[in-house]
C-alpha cells in the first residue's frame, strides 16, 4: 500500500512540473524538445515491452536498441534536410522538390494510419479495464471517437481539442517515470533477495521475428515533427532539440526494456495491453496509472495527428480543400482503416508508411548532396544517405505485423 502512494506521489509530482513549471514552459528549447519527445514516447512505450517479449523473449533490449539506432539515423537524415533544404524547398522544382512534396503526400497517408492506430490501441485499454476481448465492440468505440473528433473539426476547429495535449503530455511522462522507479525498486527487492532471473521466455530468433521487429518501427517514430515546426522554432533550435529528444527517448526506452524484462512470461503474444498484466505484480496502482495515462495519451494523439492530416491535405491541395473538407476526409478514410484492420495490423502498415516517407527523405537529402555539395561530402554522405534509404524500403516491404 505504500508502495503504490509512493508511485502515484512520483507520477504526480513529475506531472505537475512538467506541466505547470514556470520554467519549463518559458523555454523554448524545452517546447522544441517535447513535441517530438512526447510524440516518441506516446504509444510505443506501451506496447514496445509485450510486443518485443512476445517475438525475442529476453532478447528485447538488444533488438529495441537495434530500432533506437535506425531511428537516430533516419533522424540524422531528417535534420541535415532541415538545414539543407527547407532554405530551398520553394525555390524552384528541380528532384529534390519533386521528392519533398511526394514524401509529404506519404506523410499524410501516415497520420492517416496513425490516427486510426492511436485510437484502437485507446479502445483495446477501455476494454481491457473492463476485462472486455470484442473485436467488433472496440471499432464501435474507435469509430464513435472518430465521429467525435472529426465532427469538432469540421464545425469548430480542433484548436480546443488541441489544448488537451499538454495535460495528457505531462500525465503520460509522469506515469513513465512512476513507471521506471517502480521497476527499478522491484528489480532492486529480487536481487536483494535472490530471485533475480531472466525470464524462461524462448525466443524466436528467425528471419520471421525479424520481420515482425521491422514492423514495430512505429513504436519509435514522431521525431520528424520536428521538421515542421519551423513557425514556431529556428531551424539550428529543432536540430539540437530533435536530437536531444532522440537521446532522451532512446535512454528511457532501454531503462524501461531492461528492468521490465524480469516480468517478460509466455504467453504475452501479441496482447498490446499486455503492460497492464506485466506489471501488476509490482504494484496493485500500476494498472489503473497505465490504463488513464494510455488513454488520455493517446486520445491527444490522435487529436494531434488528426490535425496534421488535415492541415497537410490542405496545403497539398493548394488551399482548394478547406479545413472542413480535410477534416471530413480524414475522418472517412481513418473509419475505413479501423474497420479493415485490427490493432496489431494497423501497427505494421503504420510502420510501413512512416518508413516510406523516411526513405523519400532521404531521397531528398540524396539528390541534395548530389545537386550541392562537393565530390569529398558525396563520398561520405551519399553513400550513408542510400543505406538508410534501402533499409527504410527494407521495413516497408518486409515488415510484418505481430501475431
Amino acid at each position: 500500500m505504500i508502495f503504490s502512494v509512493l508511485i502515484i506521489v512520483v507520477a504526480l509530482m513529475l506531472a505537475s512540473f512538467l506541466t505547470f513549471s514556470r520554467r519549463l514552459r518559458g523555454s523554448s528549447d524545452w517546447n522544441a524538445t517535447v513535441t517530438p519527445l512526447a510524440s516518441i514516447m506516446g504509444s510505443g512505450f506501451l506496447v514496445s515491452a509485450p510486443l518485443l517479449a512476445g517475438v525475442v523473449g529476453y532478447w528485447a533490449v538488444v533488438f529495441m536498441s537495434g530500432l533506437l539506432v535506425l531511428a537516430f539515423l533516419v533522424g540524422s537524415v531528417i535534420r541535415f534536410n532541415i538545414r539543407h533544404f527547407e532554405p530551398i524547398e520553394h525555390q524552384g522544382h528541380g528532384p529534390a522538390q519533386s521528392l519533398a512534396f511526394t514524401s509529404r503526400l506519404m506523410l499524410a497517408l501516415a497520420y492517416f494510419i496513425s490516427v486510426s492506430y492511436y485510437l484502437q490501441l485507446l479502445a483495446a485499454f477501455v476494454l481491457n479495464a473492463f476485462q472486455i476481448q470484442n473485436p467488433g465492440l472496440a471499432n464501435l468505440i474507435t469509430t464513435s471517437i472518430l465521429l467525435v473528433i472529426g465532427g469538432v473539426g469540421i464545425i469548430w476547429g480542433l484548436g480546443e481539442l488541441e489544448k488537451v495535449e499538454k495535460f495528457a503530455v505531462g500525465l503520460n511522462l509522469g506515469v513513465v517515470g512512476a513507471l521506471i522507479f517502480a521497476l527499478l525498486v522491484h528489480n532492486g527487492q529480487l536481487f536483494d533477495s535472490g530471485q533475480w532471473a531472466l525470464p524462461s521466455v524462448s525466443p524466436d530468433l528467425s528471419v520471421h521475428s525479424l520481420r515482425v521487429v521491422l514492423g514495430l518501427l512505429i513504436v519509435v517514430q514522431g521525431f520528424e515533427t520536428s521538421r515542421y515546426l519551423g513557425d514556431a522554432h529556428p531551424a539550428e533550435q529543432r536540430i539540437k532539440t530533435m536530437r536531444r529528444a532522440q537521446l532522451i527517448s532512446a535512454g528511457i526506452y532501454l531503462v524501461f526494456i531492461a528492468l521490465a524484462t524480469v516480468l517478460f512470461r509466455e504467453g504475452l503474444g501479441s496482447d498490446v495491453t499486455a503492460i497492464i498484466a506485466m506489471t501488476a505484480p509490482v504494484a496493485a496502482v500500476l494498472p489503473m496509472m497505465l490504463s488513464v495515462a494510455a488513454i488520455g495519451s493517446q486520445f491527444s494523439a490522435a487529436v494531434a495527428d488528426n490535425a496534421g492530416a488535415g492541415g497537410l491535405l490542405k496545403d497539398l491541395s493548394n488551399n482548394r480543400l478547406s479545413m472542413r473538407q480535410a477534416y471530413l476526409m480524414v475522418m472517412m478514410v481513418t473509419i475505413g482503416l479501423t474497420w479493415g484492420s485490427n490493432v496489431n495490423q494497423i501497427i505494421a502498415y503504420a510502420s510501413r508508411a512512416f518508413a516510406i516517407y523516411y526513405a523519400l527523405q532521404c531521397a531528398v537529402a540524396l539528390a541534395l548532396t548530389w545537386r550541392d555539395h562537393t565530390i569529398a561530402h558525396r563520398l561520405v554522405r551519399l553513400p550513408f544517405f542510400l543505406m538508410i534509404t534501402l533499409v527504410c524500403l527494407g521495413v516497408a516491404v518486409f515488415g510484418l505485423p505481430s501475431e
